[in-house]
């Protein structure tokens, strides 16, 4: 990166309408966080994609979604979960397709408990690649058809690489990977995992998108930046060595201080 990077950051439709001004002023990423349940991608959810096509005219930032997680991981052992999470998935992928989006957050499988028994059960870290790509299959196809990448989020990573390595098994455009700051500091303060900056060097430029938080190391805070512990000058020197250009989106609770955590970022002299 030659000059400073411009945050975007995950909001709902009800969201946009209130920081609409501020998403339109910059060229701001924007995740949407509005088809995220079973309940929307099983109606008809062609109302919302409407609403978010009007509000987002004039936007000159990328569009991506939060994709469907609730209730499941995409690396069941149970054929029939499988085929439920592909389904949502690929319900997700329409939307995107529908609304001009371009990239997709999925959750990876990998938990603390698995960072420990991958290797005390035989086949264990072949089995959860395989469970993967049988949920994935039919989602990364549509994907590389409409020209989307489906980006794996740490959840409960403790190894920052491992994620990195399912990403790069699908030899796909289509799938690549995500950090959230706020999860690899919850896996450093409790599992004992590197520091965020860590996972940032360990993904390299596999990495496409970034979830902005803080947090105090203890759970998954969600805080406005500034107001937790989280090392933001050192996760910004490892993004500063990449040249994949991820999205760099501020994912916080209290939606209120969005402008704040950008100011906050600003102040450091290390986004606007």
């Amino acid at each position: 990166m030659t000059s400073l990077p411009i945050v975007g950051a995950a909001m709902t439709l009800d969201d946009v309408e209130i920081h609409r001004n501020w998403l339109l002023e910059k060229p701001r990423d924007l995740e949407l966080q509005s088809f995220v349940e079973a309940e929307v991608l099983n109606g008809d959810w062609g109302p919302l994609a409407e609403r978010a096509r009007k509000l987002l005219d004039g936007h000159q930032g990328r569009l991506g979604i939060h994709g469907p997680f609730w209730g499941f991981v995409i690396a069941s052992q149970d054929p029939d979960v499988r085929a439920v999470v592909s389904k949502r998935l690929l319900q997700a992928l329409d939307v995107c397709a529908n609304i001009g989006a371009t990239q997709m957050v999925i959750h990876s499988p990998y938990t603390s408990w698995s960072y420990n028994n991958l290797d005390n059960n035989r086949g264990e870290r072949e089995k959860i690649i395989e469970y993967t790509h049988q949920t994935l299959k039919e989602a990364v196809k549509r994907a590389e058809d409409i020209g989307l990448t489906m980006v794996i989020e740490n959840i409960e990573d403790k190894d920052p690489h491992i994620r990195v390595g399912l990403a790069d098994s699908f030899n796909s455009p289509a799938v690549a990977v995500s950090i959230d700051t706020g999860h690899a500091h919850y896996a450093h303060g409790y599992t004992g995992a590197p520091p965020v900056d860590y996972y940032v060097h360990a993904a390299g430029n596999r990495l496409q998108h970034v979830h902005l938080q803080d947090a105090d190391g203890y759970a998954d805070r969600h805080w406005s930046l500034g107001e937790g512990n989280i090392h933001w000058r050192a996760v910004f020197a490892a993004l500063a060595k990449l040249s994949s250009n991820p999205r760099l989106i501020i994912e916080i609770k209290d939606k209120s201080k969005i402008p704040a955590s950008a100011a906050y970022l600003a102040s450091l002299g290390l986004a606007e």
